[in-house]
């Protein structure tokens, strides 16, 4: 038997889903609201974890924010951190600083540029 928790949703993860949904929805029009729905969209009013999200927002638009999407259907808070580079929000795992590999070797490189530098005696 799966247990399922909910929780509240602080103001400021409210404020991202506002933000997902206004910038990278394909169904909000700033104008009439959900074009799918012809009204007002619903996940603006989500204010508890594993709740009805929209499915279209849940596939689409939710995987380019993972720390949202590991709260939204996780029901427990979950820790984020910056990353080193490029300071974007990622769900902590483990010892891990950088959000992507992208990341991580764009720092690789930019450490051994300075290596390099202090090596040869430059400023």
């Amino acid at each position: 038997m799966k247990i399922i928790t909910h929780r509240e949703l602080t103001r400021a993860e409210c404020a991202a889903i506002r933000k997902l949904v206004k910038d990278l929805c394909a169904n909000y029009d700033h104008k009439y609201g959900c074009l799918f729905l012809n009204g007002e969209c619903y996940m603006f009013g989500v204010t508890y974890t594993n709740t009805g999200i929209c499915k279209y927002f849940r596939t689409s638009v939710l995987p380019i924010d993972p720390a949202m999407e590991s709260t939204l259907t996780s029901g427990v808070a979950v820790e984020n951190r910056k990353c080193k580079q490029c300071t974007k929000a990622f769900p902590a795992n483990g010892k891990k600083a950088y959000c992507s590999t992208a990341c991580a070797s764009d720092a690789k490189k930019r450490q051994q540029r300075g290596y390099m530098r202090a090596r040869r005696g430059e400023s």
